[in-house]
């Protein structure tokens, strides 16, 4: 018989979950059998580790360039009516993933001085749904060790702004950002049932606009700032002559575009937070979510399997049509 194990305020989980379990937190602060602690456990991905007491959780999220940190893991459950739904921006609202990836390759083929230089299967967890300090330090320090993370993003930022101008004058890479399949229908269905809709995304806002305005225009939805009611974006780039926004050290899986979503782009209260659904294909996506303490429906095609990181959803669905019939169920 598989064994199985308790993470409170969670739920009950098998090896099939990806879930590791630990000795010792990375930071070294919380040891199995030591101060109340009765387990530790990573996602696969190694990105969160759940600190299991007898009676509650408290999640340590990782960090690529030296600034983890702490949050409670609070319980959640449905409560009807779902009156908001948060949704990811890539993989989820618009294929881009691969495009993103590419980016990333082109930037440390860059660094490298090696235009021939390729991304291996294992690297794609560690390349998407993290902020791009986090994914380029990452290519790092495995393929370039002791390179210097800002000509990375100096790198990244050339390569992004000349697709991003080549996309909206009608060239660029093809198919780089595609709506997903039933996310139109979807999307009017939760303005017809009065249902707030926030868009959340770790991208920056001059490479996360462009996505956005291009599948509105596909879709022929016009002014997406019109149609959502908040949309939350990972902001301004810092760089040498520009002022920059809070974006790189707060990124999902850190909870914080979320609950500013939730709190106060939508305006619902905390203690409202299980009539909200959050909509993401990441496994960092996922943990950011569910720490924010909200409800995570993961949505199938990106990395949550992959990454370990299933035990954050509440739900799992293969569609769009699959999400609104599970709104609909607990209106």
């Amino acid at each position: 018989m598989e064994k199985k194990f308790v993470i409170p305020d969670l739920g009950t989980f098998g090896p099939e979950s990806g879930l590791i379990e630990l000795d010792v937190c990375t930071d070294g602060h919380a040891k199995k059998g030591k101060d109340g602690v009765v387990a530790v456990y990573s996602t696969g991905d190694r990105k969160v580790e759940l600190i299991c007491y007898a009676d509650h959780t408290i999640a340590y999220v990782d960090s690529a360039i030296g600034y983890p940190a702490y949050y409670p893991l609070h319980p959640v459950q449905i409560e009807k009516p779902i009156k908001a739904v948060l949704m990811d921006l890539d993989g989820t609202s618009v294929r881009s993933e691969e495009f993103w990836i590419w980016i990333i390759q082109q930037s440390i083929a860059s660094l490298l001085g090696d235009e021939n230089f390729t991304l291996s299967e294992d690297d794609l967890p560690h390349v998407s749904g993290h902020s791009v300090s986090e994914h380029l330090q990452y290519c790092i320090n495995k393929y370039c060790p002791g390179a210097p993370l800002e000509k990375a993003r100096e790198y990244y930022f050339m390569h992004t702004r000349r697709e991003m101008k080549e996309i909206m004058e009608g060239r660029g890479k093809e198919g780089a950002f595609t709506p997903s399949v039933g996310i139109k229908n979807f999307l009017l269905e939760l303005k017809k049932m009065g249902i707030k809709i926030g868009l959340v995304t770790s991208g920056l806002y001059e490479k996360a606009y462009p996505e956005i305005l291009s599948a509105f225009n596909t879709l022929e939805m016009g002014d997406p700032k019109q149609f959502y009611d908040c949309i939350i974006s990972a902001g301004f780039p810092l760089q040498k002559g520009e002022v920059g926004t809070l974006g790189e050290l707060s990124p999902k899986p850190h909870p914080w575009l979320y609950a500013e979503t939730g709190a106060v782009g939508l305006n619902i209260p905390f203690a409202d937070r299980n009539h909200v659904i959050g909509i993401e294909d990441s496994g960092a996506g996922v943990c950011a979510v569910r720490l924010a303490g909200y409800n995570t429906v993961g949505y199938a095609g990106g990395n949550i399997q992959s990454s370990g990181t299933s035990c954050m959803c509440g739900n799992f669905c293969q569609s769009f049509d699959e999400i609104l019939a599970f709104i609909k169920a607990n209106m």
